[in-house]
C-alpha cells in the first residue's frame, strides 16, 4: 500500500472566481512542488478544462481526475468524480442544458479561459457558470451517478453552498459515501455535529481558487499501485471511494 497526498477539489481558470493564473500547467505544477499526487479539477458546472489538466498532471507524474463542482437547484455544491476523462466530458454535455443561461459578467465575476495542454487559449465559456442549476439535489446526485460519478458534498463544514448549512443535516437517503471537510480542523466538530458520518469518510480538499491555497502533503490515501500506471491508481481510487460505505 502506498499512500497518495491529495486533494481533491481545485479550480481552473475556466471558474469565473478563480485567478486567471490557475491554468492547468500550473496547478500541476503547484501540486507537484507541494508533494500531492493525486489531483482533481472540479470547476463550477463544467469539465472543460480537464482534458489539458490531464495534459499537465502527466508531465508532472500526477494522477489526474476529472471532476466537476455541481451546484444543485438549492445551491448545494456536489463535488462529482469520474473514473476516466470520456465520462467526464460526456456529463459536462449534458449540464449545459441544466445551467442557468445567464451570461457572464467577466468585469464583475471574472473570466472563464479554455485551455490547451499548453495553456493556451482555445476558448472562453459565455455562460456564467457559479449559477445555480435547475436540478434538485436529489435529481442532480441521480444523474452524475448515471453517468459514472462518484458524488460526495462539498465543504460541509462551510456556512455558504455547503448542503449542512442549507438542509440542516445530510439525508442518509442520499447515500453518500464520502463527505468533504475544507478545514482539517474543524474535523472534531463535524463528526460531533453529524454523528452519521465517520471520520474515515472525510476528505480534506482545498477548494483552491489560487495557487497558494492547493493542499500541502498532509492528506493522504492509502492505495494498492503494483503495476503501477496513472489509470491503476485512479482505479484503485475509485475502489476506495466505493469501499468507503461499507466501513
Amino acid at each position: 500500500m502506498t499512500p497518495y497526498y491529495y486533494d481533491l477539489h481545485v479550480h481552473s481558470c475556466l471558474s469565473p472566481c478563480a485567478d486567471d493564473d490557475m491554468t492547468p500547467n500550473n496547478i500541476a505544477g503547484m501540486a507537484a512542488l507541494k508533494g500531492l499526487q493525486l489531483l482533481a479539477l472540479t470547476d463550477h458546472n463544467s469539465c472543460k478544462n480537464c482534458p489539458a489538466f490531464f495534459e499537465a498532471c502527466r508531465r508532472q507524474g500526477i494522477v489526474p481526475i476529472a471532476g466537476m463542482e455541481l451546484s444543485t437547484a438549492e445551491d448545494i455544491h456536489l463535488i462529482c468524480l469520474f473514473e476516466n476523462l470520456e465520462q467526464a466530458m460526456t456529463f459536462d454535455e449534458v449540464i449545459e442544458h441544466h445551467r442557468m443561461q445567464l451570461p457572464n459578467r467577466p468585469e464583475i465575476f471574472g473570466n472563464q479561459l479554455i485551455l490547451d495542454g499548453e495553456d493556451e487559449p482555445i476558448g472562453i465559456e459565455e455562460i456564467l457558470l457559479i449559477s445555480a442549476t435547475d436540478l434538485p439535489i436529489e435529481e442532480a446526485i441521480n444523474l452524475a451517478r448515471a453517468y459514472g460519478a462518484h458524488v460526495h458534498p462539498a465543504h460541509i463544514d462551510r456556512e455558504s453552498n455547503g448542503i449542512v448549512a442549507i438542509l440542516g443535516d445530510i439525508p442518509e437517503e442520499y447515500g453518500f459515501s464520502a463527505f468533504e471537510l475544507k478545514e482539517a480542523e474543524k474535523l472534531e466538530e463535524s463528526l460531533a455535529r453529524l454523528p452519521q458520518i465517520r471520520k474515515e469518510a472525510i476528505l480534506v480538499s482545498s477548494d483552491a481558487h489560487r495557487l497558494w491555497e492547493i493542499n500541502e502533503a498532509e492528506h493522504s490515501i492509502f492505495l494498492e499501485d503494483e503495476p503501477y500506471s496513472s489509470a491503476l491508481v485512479r482505479h484503485r481510487f475509485f475502489e476506495y471511494l466505493t469501499d468507503l460505505a461499507n466501513y
